[in-house]
């Protein structure tokens, strides 16, 4: 792929055990060989690890919380290119993409580029609206319904039966083994994300992921698979391996092709361990935190990202990524000065130097 040496702006720099992509995002810049350019990292804590990790960012800025509004958000990424010159923003989180979305043609009049899915194919995407997918050749879906009230809840547990899958509209899923446990998932799900709530049919199966992006104009640029091979207790992948599935690969081209689908995505699939048919029961609208596990299997996709923000172009098809490519995640201590803290705490801004703490 074509050199960069653009000054590229990553969004979520926590890296707890419940990451976001951002770190994995800045990595998979730092090991193409051809990225000359700067990573400036954004987040929404001073204490987000990113911040801290030795090598990986020239700069960071403490971002306004999503709940704050999109001109809040606009006057702060002008703010942050004025201080640091950013030429592409990579947004990593689903809390955000809505209102980048809308910004996109006022960032690139302020020279920030973007290459992120339109709010339509946004809408289209969420749980709520899953199940219409279904109406499309070459993809499968659970059956689900959005509700509103828990008086829904006997009702679809007479048609989809016990166990039953309980989701938030944005986040969180918990399998439900009788009415009051759905009863209990539902009030919980709406203190933490509102309505609606979406049940699903429950599938006891083997699940994959795919990271993969789209052109928008319903062609897929380029997809890895992985199949998770330890889970945290918050269903987060700790560790994964790439696997060569073509059904995987075919399918996710099919929800990309649905969806007009612009920039990266995660699908995320359930084989039937009794049927073996393949379902796509979730799709995350930016790329996963296990994503620089696509650039260690070369087939790079968050540096093909920021080609194509920049207007560049990539490969079509992509190279093939290679099967049986690990990735293990661990957990360390970061030193480094106070001084670096003290920065964004007192300004919102990190500038970083090779010779920075």
């Amino acid at each position: 792929m074509q050199p960069i040496a653009a000054t590229i702006a990553v969004t979520g720099m926590n890296a707890t055990d419940n990451p976001a992509p951002g770190v994995a995002v800045a990595r998979s810049l730092r090991h193409q060989a051809g990225f000359s350019g700067r990573i400036i990292g954004l987040g929404y804590d001073a204490l987000d690890p990113g911040f801290y990790a030795e090598g990986l960012l020239d700069g960071g800025a403490t971002m306004p919380f999503p709940s704050a509004g999109r001109d809040a958000l606009f006057a702060h990424l002008c703010r942050v290119r004025e201080e640091f010159g950013i030429d592409v923003l990579l947004p990593t989180l689903d809390s955000e993409l809505r209102a980048v979305s809308t910004l996109a043609e006022a960032l690139r009049a302020q020279g920030i580029r973007t290459f992120v899915p339109t709010v339509e194919s946004l809408e289209r995407s969420t749980k709520a609206h899953l199940h219409k997918l279904a109406s499309y050749d070459g993809v499968t879906v659970p059956e689900s319904e959005p509700i509103q009230t828990d008086d829904a809840l006997p009702r679809l547990i007479r048609r989809f039966g016990l166990p039953i899958m309980v989701k938030g509209v944005y986040y969180g899923g918990i399998v439900a083994h009788s009415e009051a446990d759905a009863v209990q998932a539902f009030h919980h799900f709406v203190a933490s994300w509102g309505l609606p709530v979406v049940v699903q049919r429950y599938i006891a199966g083997e699940e994959y992921n795919v990271a993969a992006i789209g052109d928008g104009h319903g062609a897929m640029i380029g997809a890895v698979a992985m199949r998770k091979l330890m889970i945290t207790d918050k269903g987060k992948g700790w560790s994964g391996v790439t696997v060569g599935n073509p059904e995987l690969i075919e399918m996710t081209e099919a929800v990309i092709s649905a969806l007009g689908w612009r920039g990266p995505l995660e699908v995320e699939f359930l084989r039937d361990r009794e049927s073996g048919k393949l379902h796509v029961v979730e799709i995350n609208p930016r790329f996963p935190a296990w994503i620089h596990l696509s650039a260690g299997a070369g087939q790079n996709l968050p540096y093909a990202c920021a080609v194509l923000a920049l207007g560049g172009e990539v490969p079509r098809p992509m190279p093939p990524y290679r099967v049986g490519t690990m990735f293990v995640r661990i957990s360390l201590d970061q030193i480094c000065d106070l001084s670096r803290f003290e920065q964004l705490s007192a300004t919102g801004l990190l500038h970083l130097t090779k010779e920075s703490p």
